[in-house]
C-alpha cells in the first residue's frame, strides 16, 4: 500500500504543483515540496508511536502507509524535476537529473546503519538480550525510537533545505532564461 500510496503521491504532488505554480510561479514548487516533506514528520510519529505495536492494528498500520505515501512523494514531481528543466540549459538535464539521483540513493543507502547506530548509542539497543525466539519489547521499543529518529531528522532537514530556494529560485529561473535567449540568438 505504501508504494501504491508513492505512486499516485508522485502524480498529485506534480499536478498540484503545476496548477499552483501558474499562480505562484517564484514560489508554489517549493511550497509543495516543503509540505511533502513535513508530513514524513507526523506521519512518522503516528507510525511509530501513535499506533500500537500489536497485529491486531494492521489496517491502522495500512491507512497510515498509504497515506503517508501519498503525501510524502511529491519532492521530485512537484518541485526538483520541473525546477531543474527550468533552470538547467537542456545539455546538461540529464547529467543533473542523474546526479539527483545519486545523490539521494547515496544518503538513502545510509540509513539503515544511521538506524543501527542511534539505535544502539542512544536508545541502549543491546542485540545480546534480545530473545531470538519470543523477541523483546526493549528492543521493538529501541528500534521504533531509532527509526523515529531517523525518519523524522531527515524530514526536518529536506524541509530546510527548500527554504533558501525562496530566495534564489526566481533569480536562477530568469538567468537561465535570459542565457537561453542570448542562445537562441547565437544560433
Amino acid at each position: 500500500l505504501f508504494a501504491i500510496g508513492c505512486a499516485s503521491g508522485a502524480f498529485l504532488g506534480g499536478v498540484l504543483a503545476d496548477r499552483l505554480s501558474r499562480r505562484y510561479p517564484d514560489s508554489a514548487r517549493i511550497m509543495c515540496a516543503q509540505f511533502s516533506a513535513f508530513m514524513g514528520i507526523p506521519f512518522s510519529w503516528i507510525l511509530l508511536t501513535a499506533i500500537p505495536q500489536s497485529t491486531d492494528y494492521w489496517l491502522a498500520y495500512a491507512v497510515t502507509l498509504f497515506f503517508m505515501g501519498i503525501t510524502i512523494s511529491w519532492c521530485a514531481t512537484s518541485a526538483n524535476n520541473p525546477m531543474f528543466a527550468e533552470v538547467v540549459p537542456p545539455k546538461h538535464r540529464t547529467m543533473i537529473y542523474a546526479f539527483d539521483r545519486a545523490f539521494e540513493g547515496s544518503f538513502a543507502s545510509l540509513a539503515a546503519p544511521a538506524v543501527g547506530l542511534v539505535t544502539e548509542k542512544i536508545y541502549g539497543y543491546d542485540a545480546k538480550t534480545v530473545n531470538i525466539a519470543n523477541g523483546s519489547a526493549e528492543g521493538a521499543y529501541a528500534l521504533s525510537r531509532g527509526l523515529l529518529t531517523m525518519m523524522i531528522v531527515p524530514f526536518g532537514v529536506c524541509v530546510l533545505f527548500y527554504s533558501p530556494l525562496y530566495l534564489v529560485f526566481k533569480r536562477d529561473r530568469d538567468n537561465a532564461k535570459v542565457a537561453s535567449f542570448k542562445n537562441q540568438e547565437l544560433t
